[in-house]
C-alpha cells in the first residue's frame, strides 16, 4: 500500500501541475487575507461598522478567505488524478502494474488526502503570515482565542475532503473537461446561488442550505454564511463539528462510488 501511495504522489509531483496550484493557492490566499483584513472595521454608513479585528470570528475569515478559491483548486486535482488517467489512457497501465483496483483507489485517496493537506499548509500559512501582520499592525491580537487555531488546522482537512469530492466526480463523469467545467461550475457559481439566493426564501430550504458542500465548508472553518446577499438575512449554520461531519460525509460518499465503479469498468 505504501509503495502504491508514493507512487500515485509521484505522478502528481512530477508534473508542472503541482507548482502551479501552488502559486495560485498562495497568490490568492494573499489577496484574500489582504482584502479581508484591511477591510474590517470600515465605516458603511454613518454610524455603521463592519466587525472589527477585535472579533475572533473576523479574524477566523481572515485566516480563512483564501479557502474559497483553494477549494475548488483541491476539487479539480481530485478530478484530474482518475480523469487524466482515462484521457491519456494511462489507467489501463496502472492496473496492469497493480492488478488489485481496490488497492489502488484506495492509495488515490490516501494520496489526496496528503495533496489537499499540502496545499492546507501552503494556503494557511500564506494567510496566516500576511493577515497576522495586518492585525498585528494594527494593534490587535492574531490569535486572540482557540477557535482560530482551530481553523487554521481544520484547512487541511478541509481541502484534502474537496480533493476526494473531485476524485468521485472524475470517476462519475469520464471526460475530463466536462468534470472540471460541471463541478467547479456547481460548486461555484450553482451551488452559492441556490443556497443564498433561492432556498432561503423557505423556511426548509435554509434548513436544506446549510447541508451543501460549500455551506458545510464555511461551518467548518467557523466562517458567517451571510456573506453576499440573502433576501432574508436568516441563513443557518452547521456548528464547526456538524459541517466538518457533512463534508467528510460528502468526500466519503463521492470516494465509495468513484471506487465501486472502478473495480467494475472496463478500462480496455
Amino acid at each position: 500500500m505504501l509503495l502504491a501511495i508514493r507512487s500515485e504522489l509521484r505522478k502528481f509531483f512530477t508534473t508542472r501541475l503541482w507548482w502551479g496550484m501552488a502559486i495560485g493557492v498562495a497568490v490568492s490566499a494573499v489577496a484574500f487575507a489582504l482584502l479581508t483584513s484591511l477591510t474590517a472595521g470600515l465605516e458603511v454608513s454613518p454610524g455603521v461598522k463592519t466587525p472589527g479585528l477585535d472579533d475572533p470570528a473576523v479574524v477566523r475569515g481572515v485566516y480563512s478567505s483564501g479557502l474559497s478559491v483553494a477549494y475548488l483548486m483541491t476539487l479539480a486535482v481530485g478530478v484530474m488524478m482518475i480523469g487524466a488517467e482515462y484521457r491519456h489512457k494511462t489507467i489501463t497501465g496502472t492496473f496492469l502494474a497493480r492488478p488489485r483496483r481496490a488497492v489502488v483507489m484506495a492509495a488515490k485517496v490516501a494520496a489526496l488526502l496528503v495533496i489537499g493537506a499540502f496545499y492546507g499548509v501552503i494556503s494557511m500559512g500564506t494567510s496566516v503570515i500576511t493577515g497576522a501582520s495586518v492585525i498585528a499592525a494594527k494593534g490587535y491580537s492574531a490569535f486572540p482565542d482557540a477557535s482560530v487555531w482551530r481553523t487554521v488546522a481544520l484547512g487541511l482537512l478541509v481541502l484534502g475532503l474537496w480533493a476526494l469530492i473531485g476524485l468521485g466526480i472524475g470517476i462519475l463523469i469520464p471526460n475530463q473537461v466536462a468534470a472540471l467545467l460541471i463541478s467547479i461550475g456547481v460548486a461555484w457559481i450553482v451551488e452559492p446561488l441556490l443556497a443564498q439566493l433561492v432556498l432561503p426564501l423557505w423556511e426548509w430550504g435554509r434548513t436544506a442550505a446549510q447541508y451543501f458542500p460549500s455551506a458545510a465548508t464555511q461551518a467548518t472553518m467557523a466562517v458567517s454564511a451571510q456573506s453576499g446577499f440573502d433576501p432574508t438575512q436568516s441563513l443557518k449554520m452547521l456548528p464547526w463539528w456538524g459541517g466538518a461531519t457533512v463534508l467528510a460525509g460528502y468526500a466519503a460518499v463521492m470516494a465509495i462510488i468513484g471506487t465501486l465503479l472502478t473495480l467494475r469498468r472496463d478500462v480496455t
